[in-house]
């Protein structure tokens, strides 16, 4: 998934915190034994590579050596699949506990994938398109051994999109033969997927409504605050919006703009375009991405990075609704306040789902090699999310437990039962 907050110091150690609390949870409440406990935390791979590349600097030539990570985490209930993310904060801790995500993501929408997660440490901004495609192939020749259709499937994440897919699709065929299901979030012209863009966004919009008509009432004209306006972001603002919301406040990376009386996405885009910043648009007023977080609203979605929400400024949090577009984006801390005042929040896995839903749609049509139109994509991703909305909102009430305790408890339940049915 796209985003557009840069991490903050200490943010890769929260994100760890934060999943081990969830899965304790889980485990007590599934009264699991300390060996499936530590099975189900333990990663099946995690492999380590050095990337040399020849980059320019100041007009020479200087060689430099990146390192690339692929944790591989659980496959019970299918292929490992996970995004592929470039960022100078990549590093083996949290790449393992987006591994952990990934997995229980895939389960409790009921995938047949497990969980994975990647990346190279590098700032993709600060090298050329050239350099850029010369060291995606080398990570994936070298990555090679581990992936496959049914072995290990990529996908984008921060700081990687779908032209990066195609270069690993390219090279990856070279010695496989065209091979398009070894990689989703592709362009179109080459196996991609309609609808397939949009969806984490979309499909994060679609459970916030359902959530709003649920809980209080329809979503028009409803306030809503999105901190994040990268291509997550940015679909759930445009979704939202088209439903009849009101969204009041927007953020990127350099600071957000709010409007009570509602803000023109459309706008917003065209300016983001122009000056390359959401600050300065007409009509709006400059907020800080922590003012933002605090604005009275009744839906909050953080789409940016994660432990945006921890326990010092969770009580300044006003929204009735927080919705985790983005991974992890609340603090253990955070969470107990949040839940303890009876604020809902929909969790990660279930309300960013729309993106490990859309590239099982994608490695089907590849797979059977007949695409799916764009509306076909949504209407099944709609019917998907509706229904594990309603499973989780069904058990969470028949057990009176919150919503991210719900879902956990059934994802984690779904990968302990396949795995007692497999005899690992």
């Amino acid at each position: 998934m796209d985003e557009t907050v840069t991490p903050v110091d200490g943010i890769q150690t929260k994100g760890i915190e934060t999943q081990d609390y969830i899965l304790e949870r889980a485990f007590e409440r599934l009264s699991l034994k300390p060996a499936q406990c530590e099975l189900l935390q333990s990663s099946f791979r995690e492999t380590i590579i050095s990337i040399p590349l020849q980059v320019m600097e100041d007009g020479e030539q200087v060689l430099k050596t990146f390192t690339g990570i692929r944790v591989q985490h659980n496959h019970a209930r299918g292929p490992f699949k996970g995004g592929l993310r470039y960022h100078p904060s990549v590093n083996l801790e949290e790449t393992r506990a987006l591994a952990q995500l990934m997995t229980w993501k895939s389960a409790l929408v009921d995938i047949p994938f497990g969980g994975a997660k990647g990346g190279i440490a590098v700032d993709p901004k600060g090298l050329r398109a050239e350099e850029l495609e010369v060291l995606t192939k080398r990570f994936t020749q070298k990555m090679a051994p581990i992936l496959g259709v049914h072995q290990d499937v990529m996908a984008p994440d921060m700081g990687t999109n779908p032209q990066v897919m195609a270069w690993i699709l390219e090279d990856y065929s070279k010695a496989h033969g065209y091979t398009p299901a070894i990689v989703t979030g592709k362009p179109l012209e080459v196996g991609g997927s309609g609808g397939r863009l949009e969806a984490t966004g979309y499909g994060a919009a679609y459970v916030a409504r359902l959530a709003v008509q649920d809980l209080y009432r329809s979503v028009q004209d409803a306030k809503v605050v999105i901190q994040g306006f990268g291509n997550v972001g940015t679909y759930a603002a445009q979704s939202l919006a088209a439903k009849g919301a009101r969204i009041i406040a927007l953020s990127d990376s350099r600071g957000g703009i709010y409007s009570e009386s509602g803000i023109d996405v459309s706008a917003a885009l065209r300016h983001v375009k122009k000056e390359g910043q959401l600050s300065g648009l007409p009509g709006t007023m400059p907020v800080s991405n922590q003012e933002l977080l605090a604005l009275p609203c009744d839906i909050l979605m953080p789409a940016a990075v994660q432990s945006v929400i921890t326990g010092d400024n969770a009580g300044d949090v006003k929204a009735r609704l927080v919705v985790e577009a983005a991974n992890m984006p609340l603090t253990p801390e955070a969470d107990r306040i949040l839940t303890e005042r009876g604020v809902v929040i929909i969790p990660d896995i279930l309300a960013n789902a729309g993106g490990v839903l859309t590239s099982y749609y994608e490695w089907v049509q590849n797979l059977q090699q007949f695409p799916w139109g764009r509306a076909t994509v949504l209407r099944r991703l709609e019917t998907r999310l509706q229904s594990v909305y309603q499973t989780v909102s069904e058990f969470a009430a028949a057990q009176h437990v919150d919503l991210r305790t719900a879902a956990y408890e059934l994802a984690v339940k779904r990968v302990v039962h396949v795995i007692a049915l497999r005899g690992f």
